[in-house]
């Protein structure tokens, strides 16, 4: 989709500028994880979460009720700002909201959606590129696997390797797959690197945004 910065409202009704969605913060950046690290990429955060995992490096975004409501409309004035590859929606978990408007907002600029998910929800919006990275806390939904673009699994230990694979057979062919690191668990290291070789399907991702001290 070819970039522009005039919001087309032709093809749906204007009342989607308006509908709001808690925000946690909202921001220009480098993805620094998974399939498209290194990309110009706007990030979106959402408030609320079901999982809650105990090592997760955004608690704040938990509480749904700590943060301000903001419509789309301004969203998109700040995206029109900068010219990302891409928007990135993530949370707290983004897909316990609807995500119908606030997708077809960013559509509108000619950018594509991408997801960060644990699937626990039903999926919602026009996606482009969707992230699904499974919690033991809480399970996706059977349908997010057929949507799957991206399987990150978080590694700490070495039960963590075979969670990744029963969710690689649930998804759909040519889902990439890949292994990260809990940052505060160097000792899943060397255990994401001895199955990556003996298991070339998979790859390695890593926070490369934290090693860039970049948000």
């Amino acid at each position: 989709m070819p970039y522009s910065t005039e919001i087309q409202t032709q093809s749906a009704p204007a009342e989607w500028l308006e509908t709001t969605y808690p925000i946690m913060e909202h921001f220009h950046t480098i993805q620094g994880e998974g399939v498209h690290t290194g990309k110009s990429a706007y990030f979106i955060r959402t408030g609320g979460c079901d999982v809650q995992c105990w090592w997760c490096d955004v608690k704040d975004s938990w509480d749904e009720s700590k943060h301000p409501r903001i419509t789309v409309r301004h969203i998109l004035e700040n995206i029109k700002l900068y010219k990302p590859a891409f928007v990135v929606i993530t949370g707290g978990e983004p897909l316990l909201h609807n995500l119908d408007d606030l997708t077809t907002g960013i559509r509108s600029l000619g950018l594509p959606v991408h997801i960060e998910t644990s699937g626990s929800s039903a999926i919602s919006g026009r996606i482009d590129w969707v992230t699904l990275s499974p919690k033991r806390f809480k399970k996706p939904t059977e349908e997010i696997y057929e949507f799957t673009d991206e399987l990150k699994v978080v590694v700490l230990t070495a039960k963590d390797l075979q969670w990744a694979k029963e969710h690689a057979a649930r998804c759909r062919p040519g889902t990439r797959l890949l292994l990260q690191p809990e940052w505060d668990t160097p000792k899943s290291i060397p255990l994401i690197v001895d199955f990556v070789k003996e298991n070339p399907e998979w790859g390695v991702s890593l926070q490369t945004h934290k090693f860039l001290q970049v948000p």
